[in-house]
């Protein structure tokens, strides 16, 4: 099956040395104790955040897609498998873009929306909603919005949108605009990407953990001149 995976700097996951396009076998597995782990495809691609940050102490983690085959465990949306190819490198763009692919999959009809329009899922829902629409998910939902949309998404929610992202804790918020902004609670992963305003490639963008300190919690943030700055609501 697809999964996803996250490694550090040296695409290392708990000191075992992985390379790309290379497939990794154990004869005995166990959960969290023995085994390759991995996000498997039936759950957001950005719950990798969860075990590798974007940049947690300063170093940069890396992702891939991989296929995990063999005897395969679960365990909440993490799975543990016997056979394990690490297969391209993706990055936060492509796990952005797979979580957004994700998102489509796991909607229902009644929470769709037209464009300008507000679309709303319960717990553990998804919601999305069009150019300049509005999407709120509950908890552990998630909310995808279109340009100049609103996502907003509960605790340990994912909102993703082309406008403002805002979640609650131990959230994920994406958002990728020329006015682009993230907010979220405590222990919240926030990327914000600024684009160009004359195209739409991405001029800067950071990623981030809400500490309560360093970063505040509940509080709008985008990026200028490579730094996190406050904005208003």
């Amino acid at each position: 099956m697809k999964a996803f995976k996250g490694f550090d700097e040296n695409l290392q996951c708990r000191g075992f040395q992985y390379e790309v396009g290379k497939t990794y076998t154990e004869d005995c597995i166990e959960i969290c104790q023995k085994g390759f782990h991995a996000i498997g495809e039936d759950e957001s691609p950005l719950n990798v955040f969860d075990y590798y940050p974007p940049a947690e102490y300063g170093k940069p983690s890396r992702y891939c897609e991989v296929e995990a085959e063999g005897e395969v465990h679960r365990k909440e949306e993490k799975i543990c498998c016997s056979k394990l190819t690490v297969g391209a490198e993706i990055g936060i763009p492509g796990l952005v873009k797979a979580h957004v692919e994700w998102v489509k999959k796991h909607i229902t009809n009644e929470n769709n929306a037209e464009p300008g329009k507000p679309a709303t899922a319960g717990y553990s829902g998804a919601a999305t909603a069009g150019d300049s629409g509005a999407a709120t998910a509950g908890d552990s939902g998630a909310a995808t919005a279109g340009y100049r949309g609103a996502a907003t998404a509960g605790y340990r929610g994912a909102a993703t949108s082309r406008g403002s992202a805002s979640v609650g804790k131990n959230g994920v918020a994406v958002a990728r605009h020329e006015n682009a902004k993230v907010r979220g609670g405590i222990g919240a992963l926030l990327v914000v990407a600024v684009e160009n305003d004359d195209n739409f490639n991405i001029k800067e963008w950071k990623a981030v953990v809400v500490d309560g300190e360093t970063v505040k919690a509940d509080t709008w943030y985008t990026v200028r001149d490579g730094e996190l700055v406050e904005v208003g609501g």
